[in-house]
């Protein structure tokens, strides 16, 4: 039932997104949002629901995106049939401006060749399956409802087939194009066949357009677009909020318990996001999300969380769902992340960041640059007093708080690209320019260590951590710097496993990590490219792109051993390291001779 692997394809539309398998199976999909209950969530369990095709014969199925799309084409095929399965959320503009984003799901069905006969099996399961969920049939569709008498809920199906046929599990033979509708909301108008064509034709060119507008490279161009079609994914319209990844309590290792909730918005991965896809040309995902970061600081003494709800929650209490036996049966199955408490410096400097390359490009163009203005005299306010505190690092440590060089060197980038902010608005700062200097002090004294000859984890430590390559990303050091050449070379020695990067390889709360954090390999790749070890760089790279699934996703880790996505997935902070990464070996190429 389950794959062995996340061979899984995202749909979305800004609304939510759902995940489907090599086989055309929708295992997770949640309504109305992302962050609500799962409709289908076989993913975690057999018994959280599905969406899925079943034929007569065994076929040949193969998957792919429609090119510079998110539109997924799953092609079942046999000597005798063949038919292909469409899969899209509608996205696109209407005549009054505005974008449509139902809560909805299509899929359309066409025959390609023959007379293929499939079973449409259809079993949603509402609120994660924490109660019984009984489907009946109405005159123009089916509705799913969750028997409990303290709560409602309710799942649409719309089809222009025999609805008792597809409620019974019946064999149906596609004599024609066939459409399926999942709705969070009861239709007006009864969907049709033509309506779904009617979406598909403008989602594609909705689409279209925007990988149109997304910068151009001379390599790895297929790679870039995908991702950043990805990354769009993961972008929640209504209020601007990105997400770190689709899924929840997807574990880093099969067995362990190192299961998290990622439907949230972290304020580090998606100052990341949008830095890189303002490099890619998209500047309107830029603009909301920094919209919503100021609507989520209505008071000038107001700090920032590590993370938010999409709408801007605060409060997101970690809860366990028992009765869920989780991916593999990797228990347990969190819904909300108990992290939104933590204290992580390190979040002021890369939305700092974020803010900076924003503003440097388009000044004179932002409606609320005023407001912007004070969000980043409170974020040097709180830096400036809190820059000597301990805290948990850039990995969530659950122990103790240290003094982490990550964050160190991310508070020294706060006051820097605040002081470059208040220049670009003709604003002096000096008390900022001595902070400044006083923190990149301290880190030069106490975060190198001499016996390991690199900037190391936190202070006093001889372990090392791949977060620190970031120094150089940041402007802290110049990639010739002989200290970071130094630091590059023993994190090599000492987190490089068969091309792939530990975060970390010191105990943490829960023992020695086990797998290979994504984005720790892209940040080592990127750091090989700086310091001029350019052909090594690409070797790890190729062998890095060749480990995503079959569409070309990554999740959060990789298996050292066996090579298999783990973690929640799609992962945002892949991709825009991958993208990363990307533009530095074309921009490498560029400065070559020729």
């Amino acid at each position: 039932m389950h794959l062995d692997n996340l061979h899984y394809g995202i749909i979305g539309n800004g609304a939510s997104g759902a995940l489907i398998s090599k086989d055309g199976a929708i295992d997770w999909f949640c309504l109305p949002h992302f962050a609500s209950p799962s409709v289908f969530g076989r993913l975690l369990d057999s018994k959280a629901g599905w969406l899925g095709i079943e034929t007569v014969d065994e076929a040949v199925i193969q998957q792919s995106y429609l090119e510079n799309t998110n539109i997924l084409k799953t092609v079942f095929e046999t000597d005798e049939w063949a038919f292909e399965l469409l899969d899209f959320m509608p996205r696109y503009q209407k005549v009054s401006g505005s974008y449509y984003y139902p809560p909805e799901l299509t899929r359309i069905i066409k025959p390609l060749k023959g007379n293929p006969k499939i079973k449409v099996i259809y079993e949603p399961a509402l609120e994660y399956a924490k109660g019984h969920t009984v489907t009946h049939h109405k005159e123009t569709h089916l509705i799913s409802i969750l028997e409990n008498e303290t709560q409602y809920d309710a799942l649409y199906l719309y089809s222009n087939t025999a609805l008792n046929r597809i409620r019974n599990q019946e064999f149906i033979s596609l004599d024609e194009t066939l459409f399926l509708t999942v709705s969070y909301n009861e239709k007006l108008d009864s969907p049709t066949v033509e309506k779904a064509w009617y979406d598909f034709d403008l989602t594609k060119a909705y689409w279209l357009n925007w990988v149109q507008r997304t910068k151009e490279y001379e390599h790895y161009t297929d790679e870039i677009k995908r991702s950043a079609l990805t990354l769009k994914l993961l972008s929640y319209d209504k209020t601007g909020a990105i997400i770190a990844a689709l899924t929840t309590s997807l574990p880093e290792t099969i067995g362990e318990v190192r299961n998290w909730d990622y439907r949230f918005c972290w304020i580090r991965d998606s100052s990341m996001v949008i830095k890189v896809l303002s490099q890619l040309g998209h500047r309107k995902i830029v603009r909301r999300f920094i919209d919503y970061i100021i609507d989520l600081i209505p008071e000038k003494d107001e700090k920032l969380q590590i993370m938010y709800g999409i709408h801007g929650e605060r409060t997101l209490t970690e809860e366990t769902l028992e009765h869920l036996e989780g991916y593999h049966h990797s228990k347990p199955v969190r819904i909300g992340n108990d992290a939104y408490h933590q204290k992580q410096n390190d979040i002021y400097g890369i939305l700092m960041d974020a803010i900076y390359v924003e503003l440097a490009q388009f000044t004179l163009d932002f409606e609320r640059k005023e407001e912007l203005w004070e969000v980043v005299k409170n974020i040097v306010w709180i830096v400036a007093h809190n820059w000597e505190k301990p805290d948990k690092g850039i990995w969530e440590f659950r122990g103790e708080d240290k003094h982490f060089t990550f964050s160190k060197v991310l508070c020294w980038v706060a006051l820097d690209r605040g002081i470059k902010i208040a220049e670009l608005l003709n604003k002096k700062k000096p008390k900022w320019e001595t902070i400044r200097e006083q923190i990149k002090a301290q880190i030069e004294e106490h975060a190198w260590n001499e016996e390991a000859n690199a900037y190391t984890q936190y202070y006093g430590a001889t372990a090392l951590d791949a977060s620190v390559l970031l120094m150089e990303q940041y402007g802290f050091v110049a990639p010739e710097d002989p200290r970071f050449i130094a630091t590059v070379k023993a994190t090599e020695k000492e987190l490089l496993r068969d091309g792939l990067m530990y975060r970390y390889k010191n105990q943490d709360d829960f023992g020695e990590p086990s797998s290979s954090f994504t984005i720790c390999t892209f940040w080592f790749i990127r750091s090989l490219i700086k310091i001029g070890e350019v052909k090594k760089a690409k070797t790890y790279f190729d062998q890095l792109l060749s480990y995503s699934n079959h569409l070309g996703l990554f999740s959060e880790d990789v298996d050292f051993n066996s090579k298999r996505l783990l973690g929640n997935f799609p992962q945002a902070y892949s991709h825009l390291a991958l993208i990363d990464t990307a533009i530095q070996f074309n921009e490498t190429s560029s400065k070559a001779p020729h």
